[in-house]
């Protein structure tokens, strides 16, 4: 290919601002290997979606360096843009959990993830389309403690990481819901009172494994939907606390499907959240698996089926 033109978007609040620690090292990595690099510092909450809206065909790959808002924000600016066939995205992910760079085995050091993105492949994976017009590369939820990844102070999660989530979602138990739902899937109809809902296409959700099972293929056309009914004790909460930190992987509680689409319809709006990010209140909402729609760059050695390696700390 006689061209190698790269443009970079990165956030420069993400995870404690590590990002103004290693730029110069990112880009030494990515232009030691022939490209062409054109940066772009994000400047606030949508910017990244507008800018990769506007990009053009000279570009090879578009590099996102953020937390997994950032990410959302260029998937969906790519898929929007009229312009050009989506192109691979490199991800140098620099967040609190970065959930779905833990499930393609991204590594969360920095240079390594650079690193990764220079010698790395393509890898084909699902992405979700929420109501046919918003995109999310990997989980829409709604309910007990959705609103504590966008509703916690960015400075409370640089400070205190994971931790801000845990502290964050004990101040709502006391605060917990329930949210009338019909449920739509391909296979069954039903409706039932939620306090939790989510429907994911990863690995990691939260910063905790193994939340949707040991079998999720990330390019299977199909998501895990997880639903929770309403616990009626203290008991029955405490059972769904060690759920959702993934010490147990079954409860009574719990609806678990794998599914190509669902579709979940409330009398009152609800709010959800969208890769950690406020999605916005709707009365009806429709999910759909859009099968290995989303190219991104993964080491060469990670091996993406099931049984995927993850790089803990950028070591296999």
């Amino acid at each position: 290919m006689g061209w190698k033109k790269v443009l970079f978007i990165y956030n420069p609040v993400s995870g404690r601002s590590l990002i103004k620690s290693c730029l110069a090292d990112i880009l030494q990595i990515l232009s030691g290997a022939d490209y062409t690099i054109e940066c772009y510092p994000t400047r606030g909450k949508g910017d990244a979606r507008r800018y990769a809206r506007q990009l053009t065909e000279e570009y090879l790959y578009v590099v996102c360096a953020g937390g997994d808002g950032t990410l959302d924000e260029v998937v969906s600016g790519l898929m929007e843009n009229p312009s050009v066939p989506p192109v691979p995205v490199g991800y140098i992910p620099l967040g609190t959990t970065n959930d779905f760079a833990s499930s393609l085995g991204i590594p969360s050091d920095p240079l390594k993830a650079a690193q990764a993105i220079v010698s790395g492949r393509a890898y084909e994976c699902d992405l979700g389309w929420f109501n046919h017009h918003e995109y999310f590369t990997y989980v829409a939820a709604f309910g007990a403690f959705t609103e504590t990844s966008y509703g916690t102070p960015q400075e409370l999660k640089n400070m205190l990481g994971h931790a801000a989530y845990i502290l964050q979602g004990i101040t709502e138990l006391g605060n917990i819901r329930t949210y009338p739902m019909r449920v739509e899937t391909e296979e069954e109809s039903f409706e039932d009172n939620f306090v939790f809902g989510m429907i994911s296409n990863s690995r990691s959700v939260g910063g905790i494994e193994g939340i949707q099972g040991k079998d999720v293929d990330l390019q299977d056309g199909l998501f895990e939907a997880t639903l929770i009914r309403m616990p009626q004790n203290l008991p029955e909460i405490n059972d769904l606390v060690q759920y959702l930190s993934g010490a147990v992987t079954e409860n009574a509680l719990v609806y678990h499907r794998k599914v190509r689409g669902i579709t979940l319809t409330s009398p009152e709006k609800v709010r959800w959240t969208r890769d950690g990010e406020d999605g916005g209140a709707h009365r009806r909402v429709a999910l759909t698996a859009l099968q290995r729609r989303l190219k991104i760059l993964v080491p060469p050695e990670i091996d993406t089926g099931r049984e995927i390696i993850h790089a803990k700390n950028g070591e296999e």
